[in-house]
């Protein structure tokens, strides 16, 4: 650094001076012009907007007295966009002072500095990933970045419930994780539904994949006629949209469907699979549900996994011995798994987060010894009657960070710990 000449320190200092000094003019103009254009939202509205995603608006409106006030929420999701426009300009301002290091260093090795046609057609050359992704990126950053950014930093703020513009919202830290396991009704509910979400998303992975895969290895065999017949059930109850599907087994389960109505014409007595009582039935009939509707889709994907096993390794098995069982947790399941193991994981996070089943099944209701839930909801509908239903947005933007903690460290964890990840080498 010490040794660096005055064009790097007048970029350090003035984005875009070390190349004007150096007679990059295009190049330095763009970069002053990066630099007056960042300026400028800087003190229109960036500085403000900075200012207001801190303290969330200080003047309380009111409607009665014709008080505009501040909106705290939009206030923080601007405070979030002049964050990220700062880091971008930081960065670019990086890229600026390493640019006019590279252009010293080159001059000093007695070289002449190119073009800039020729940089740029160097630049598209050799680093087409980032022209080719620059679009992509910057949609990424607006509309997931953004949202997510948003939806984290909510969970540390007191809004939602009376909490809500034109009133004044606030930061609380971690107010909102301790109402969750602090609060006796709050925390009841989260462990709950929880222990219950939990034991949802391994049963209903487990019962797709290897439903799916049972129903491939059964219209695999040879002695199978009409497979193509066989399979059109499972694609055309795949080709079904979901929430059809839902909605004709709540008609089929309800009082007045055909499965009470044949209960009743034997002489029974009509029974609330999916009443407010139902308690496991109306659990179980979600796991056959989902079932129905996912295993078309694990059937497929292991169809295609055992039509590039080797036969030769089926026929040295058998000479070896081994018994139709062994053959499949030998060869059949190892390789299975190996092939779909990131879909493995993505189902179980899917299931994890299944919004559908149980709200179209059985959304609205609220039990007693739950806290706006029910014994069938999941999480991610818990979050929905927290935050959309009742306005609890700080407390459901909580539940939706400690799911994401949860179903990130368990897909890391299974991944990294998967043949699939450690055994990469044995099948190919």
């Amino acid at each position: 650094m010490k040794k660096r000449k005055l064009p790097f320190w007048c970029s350090c200092v003035v984005m875009g001076s070390g190349q004007l000094m150096y007679r990059q003019w295009i190049k330095g103009l763009l970069y002053l012009g990066c630099l007056a254009l960042y300026l400028y939202y800087l003190f229109t509205s960036g500085i403000t907007d900075i200012i207001g995603f801190f303290t969330l608006g200080t003047v309380e409106g009111d409607p009665w007295l014709g008080i505009q006030g501040d909106d705290s929420i939009l206030m923080l999701l601007r405070g979030i966009m002049a964050l990220l426009v700062t880091a971008g300009a930081v960065g670019l301002h990086i890229l600026n002072i390493r640019d006019v290091a590279a252009m010293e260093d080159a001059l000093a090795r007695e070289k002449t500095l190119p073009g800039f046609r020729e940089i740029m057609r160097h630049f598209v050359d050799r680093k087409f990933y980032v022209v080719a992704l620059f679009l992509p990126i910057v949609g990424v950053l607006i509309f997931n970045v953004l949202p997510i950014l948003f939806m984290t930093l909510i969970a540390f703020t007191n809004y939602g419930g009376d909490i809500v513009p034109p009133k004044l919202v606030d930061w609380i830290g971690f107010d909102n994780f301790r109402r969750i396991f602090q609060l006796s009704e709050v925390k009841s509910t989260f462990l709950r539904i929880l222990g219950w979400n939990l034991l949802w998303a391994f049963t209903a992975t487990f019962l797709s994949y290897f439903g799916g895969l049972l129903l491939a290895l059964l219209l695999n065999k040879k002695c199978v006629r009409g497979k193509a017949f066989w399979r059109a059930f499972p694609i055309i109850a795949y080709a079904v949209p979901g929430f059809i599907t839902l909605l004709g087994f709540k008609f089929m389960f309800s009082y007045g469907g055909p499965i009470n109505h044949y209960i009743t014409a034997a002489g029974g007595n009509a029974i609330g699979f999916l009443d407010i009582d139902a308690g496991w039935k109306a659990r179980l009939i979600g796991l056959l549900v989902n079932t129905w509707i996912s295993v078309p889709t694990s059937m497929l994907l292991a169809t295609g996994m055992l039509s590039n096993m080797r036969a030769d390794l089926y026929e040295a098995a058998s000479l070896d011995g081994a018994g139709r069982w062994k053959q499949f947790t030998k060869l059949t399941l190892p390789f299975v798994i190996f092939s779909t193991t990131p879909t493995l994981i993505t189902s179980f996070v899917g299931n994890f987060n299944n919004f559908g089943v149980f709200y179209f099944l059985r959304g609205g209701l609220y039990l007693d010894g739950y806290f706006l839930a029910s014994d069938t909801d999941l999480l991610i509908n818990w979050l929905y009657n927290l935050s959309i239903d009742n306005n609890y947005y700080g407390i459901g933007a909580a539940v939706s960070l400690i799911i994401f903690v949860i179903t990130s460290i368990f897909s890391l964890y299974a991944y990294v710990n998967s043949s699939a990840f450690k055994k990469e080498d044995t099948y190919r």
